[in-house]
């Protein structure tokens, strides 16, 4: 039961998966406690949405095409949860001149320039790496990427305290050394079959998890649940990109 439950949390946070019906598990109290479970989240969002990629294309779509379905499915089957995190640090980050008013921004509901600029760029660079993926005939890259990304959320809440008393991250508590050991662990994993892209990957997973988090420290004070999005978006657009490197 607690397997089941750390997985029916996982999917409940990280998904919009009616997951509580099919696992008939309550979610694990604590969000944090389940967090060794988040790869395992973004491994099944990536397989349901490349699998609708590669479908439409052997159907006579273009690798572009069939790249945008993948990638709209990724951000539909989350309800753009990382996304979200991404564009809102951005707009925080660099749009105030304090702690508090940043963390004020980043929790306003509207999206600024530096946000949206963060968002088509990211979305960008993401479509044109998975129709790079397709056109290569590999499948690794995505789902790797996928299951490395969400690993470093869960660290970097080990690393960093919250930067604010309320809110998602605070909510959800610190996850237990365990638990992001056994992150790393997955992503590790998840590496392997890719050998010496593998280590650059996880070298560069590690040069985000790193720089974000040391910027969210001196801006903010430490991370919320957007410094994770931001954290999860850029570590998949470099698993990608080095996964899809000739």
């Amino acid at each position: 039961m607690p397997l089941r439950s750390d997985v029916t949390s996982a999917l409940m946070l990280m998904t919009r998966l009616p997951v509580t019906t099919a696992l008939r598990a309550p979610p694990t109290p604590r969000a944090a406690d389940a967090a060794w479970a988040w790869p395992l989240a973004g491994l099944l969002v990536a397989m349901i949405a490349v699998g609708a990629g590669w479908g439409v294309w052997f159907l006579g779509a273009t690798p572009a095409v069939a790249a945008a379905v993948t990638l709209t499915l990724q951000i539909v089957l989350t309800g753009a949860l990382h996304e979200d995190g991404l564009a809102d640090m951005a707009d925080g980050i660099w749009g105030g001149s304090t702690p508090e008013r940043r963390l004020e921004i980043m929790r306003d509901s509207r999206i600024g320039t530096y946000g949206m600029v963060a968002l088509v760029l990211t979305l960008t660079i993401r479509w044109s790496l998975i129709a790079t993926a397709m056109v290569q005939m590999q499948v690794l890259p995505v789902l790797i990427a996928a299951v490395v990304s969400r690993a470093p959320m869960a660290v970097a809440m080990r690393w960093l305290p919250p930067a604010r008393t309320d809110g998602l991250s605070h909510g959800m508590g610190r996850p237990p050394a365990i638990v992001a050991q056994v992150c790393l662990g997955l992503a590790v994993l998840a590496l392997i079959p890719v050998e010496g892209h593998g280590l650059v990957a996880g070298l560069l997973v590690l040069g985000v998890l790193a720089g974000i988090g040391t910027l969210a420290r001196s801006r903010i004070g430490g991370q919320t649940g957007d410094v994770l999005g931001a954290i999860q978006q850029l570590s998949e657009i470099v698993v990608l990109a080095v996964l899809t490197s000739v």
